[in-house]
C-alpha cells in the first residue's frame, strides 16, 4: 500500500510514556499537520518516522517497506528543524549543495540543483551570500530547499516557523503550501498553532495526552471533533453541560430547554457535554421568544477590527458569539440580550 503507515506505534523513555497507540495511514502528495499541545508528543512521533528515535514497539513503513529500523541517513527523507540548522560558515549555495555532497553528487550536478532550487524559493541571486546575513524568512527557504535537495520522499518540518513574526509567519506557510504543491511531496509539518494547520494541511492528525485523539480534514475535525479534548484545542468554542429529555432536547443548568440533533442512543436523564461554535451564535436586544433562544447579560467584549467577541451569560452558561462590526448592535457590558441557538449548529460531545 502507498504512503506512510504506522501500526501500534508506541514510544516510551523508560516508563514515561511520549506516545503511545499511534495508528495512521498518510496518503502520498499530501500535507499533514500534526497538531497538539506542547508535550503531547507530535515532535516525539516525527522523530520516529525521521529515524532520529527508535520506537518502543510498532512499524513504520513508508510504499510498503517497512522502514522501522532504517538508519536515518538511509530513510532518504528531508528535514527542517525548528532552529533550522544551517550552517553558519557556508554560503547559501553551499548549504543547500551539503546534501548532495555527502551522497557523492558531481560539481556539476550540485550547481545544476542548487541553481533549480534558488530559481524555486526566489532566492536566485543569493547563492554567494552568508547565510547569517539572511532575514528570517530567507533563511527559512534556504533551510527548505537544503530538505529537498536530494529528491526526498518524504520532507518533515518541526514547528520551522515558530520564530517568525505573524506577518511573515502566514506569508511562508502560503509559501510553504505553493511549493508543496508544486513538488507535489508528502510533507509532515508539526505545529501547536490550530490556525496554521487549519489553512495549510489536506489532513489534520490531533494528538492529546501522548495519543491520536482524530484525523480528518480541517474542516471535518473543526465542524465535528471527536471529544472535548479536540473541539477546545481546535479553534473557539462554547462548551457547556446539559441534560437529555429525549425527543431531540435537553436541559441547561438553569431550566432552559434547547432543540439538538442528538443520538437516540442517548437516554433520557443522560448527562452529556455540549459545543456550540460562536460565530453560529446570533444576539438580539429583545427577549427570548419562540425557538432555541435563550436570555442573558453581557459579561464581556472584545472588539479586535474585523471581529467582535461578545460573551454572555445565560443563567450560569457562559457563551461568547463571534460578529462582525457591521453586525454589532452597540451593546456593553451589563446589557440584557437574546441569544439564538440554531438547532444544527449543535453537537453533543460526550454522554
Amino acid at each position: 500500500m502507498t504512503g506512510l503507515i504506522l501500526e501500534n506505534v508506541e514510544k516510551f523513555y523508560g516508563s514515561a510514556c511520549a506516545v503511545t497507540d499511534v495508528n495512521l495511514h498518510l496518503p502520498q502528495g499530501k500535507l499533514v499537520c500534526f497538531l497538539g499541545p506542547s508535550g503531547c508528543g507530535k515532535t516525539t512521533l516525527l522523530r520516529m518516522i525521521a529515524g532520529l528515535e527508535t520506537i518502543t514497539s510498532g512499524e513504520i513503513r513508508l510504499d510498503g517497506e517497512d522502514v522501522s529500523n532504517t538508519p536515518a541517513h538511509e530513510r532518504n527523507f528531508g528535514m527542517v528543524f525548528q532552529s533550522l540548522a544551517l550552517f553558519p560558515h557556508m554560503t547559501v549555495g553551499e548549504n543547500i549543495a551539503y546534501p548532495l555532497k555527502l551522497r557523492g553528487v558531481d560539481k556539476a550536478a550540485q550547481k545544476a540543483r542548487v541553481t533549480e532550487l534558488l530559481a524555486m524559493i526566489q532566492l536566485q541571486q543569493m547563492v554567494d551570500r552568508p547565510v547569517a546575513k539572511l532575514s528570517g524568512g530567507q533563511r527559512q527557504r534556504v533551510a527548505i530547499a537544503r530538505a529537498i535537495a536530494s529528491h526526498p520522499k518524504l520532507l518533515l518540518l518541526d514547528e520551522p516557523l515558530s520564530a517568525l513574526d505573524a506577518k511573515l509567519r502566514e506569508s511562508m506557510q502560503v509559501e510553504i503550501r505553493q511549493l508543496q504543491k508544486q513538488l507535489n511531496i508528502t510533507t509532515i509539518l508539526v505545529t501547536h498553532d490550530q490556525r496554521e494547520a487549519m489553512t495549510m494541511a489536506d489532513i489534520v492528525v490531533v494528538l492529546g495526552e501522548h495519543r491520536v485523539q482524530q484525523v480528518g480534514t480541517p474542516i471535518e475535525i473543526y465542524r465535528n471533533p471527536a471529544n472535548a479534548f479536540v473541539a477546545d484545542f481546535i479553534g473557539s468554542g462554547n462548551i457547556f453541560p446539559a441534560t437529555a429529555l429525549g425527543g431531540g432536547r435537553v436541559q441547561l443548568p438553569a431550566g432552559d430547554s434547547l432543540d439538538v440533533p442528538i443520538s437516540d442512543t442517548i437516554k433520557a436523564g443522560a448527562e452529556i457535554r455540549m459545543l456550540v461554535r460562536p460565530e453560529d451564535l446570533q444576539l438580539s436586544r429583545s427577549p427570548a421568544a419562540e425557538g432555541n433562544r435563550l436570555d442573558g447579560t453581557v459579561t464581556f467584549i472584545r472588539d479586535i477590527g474585523a471581529t467582535i467577541e461578545t460573551t454572555v451569560d445565560c443563567g450560569g452558561v457562559s457563551l461568547t458569539a463571534l460578529s462582525t462590526p457591521n453586525q454589532s448592535l452597540g451593546l456593553s457590558i451589563g446589557h440584557p440580550v437574546s441569544v439564538m441557538i440554531p438547532a444544527e449548529a449543535c453537537r453533543v460531545l460526550s454522554a
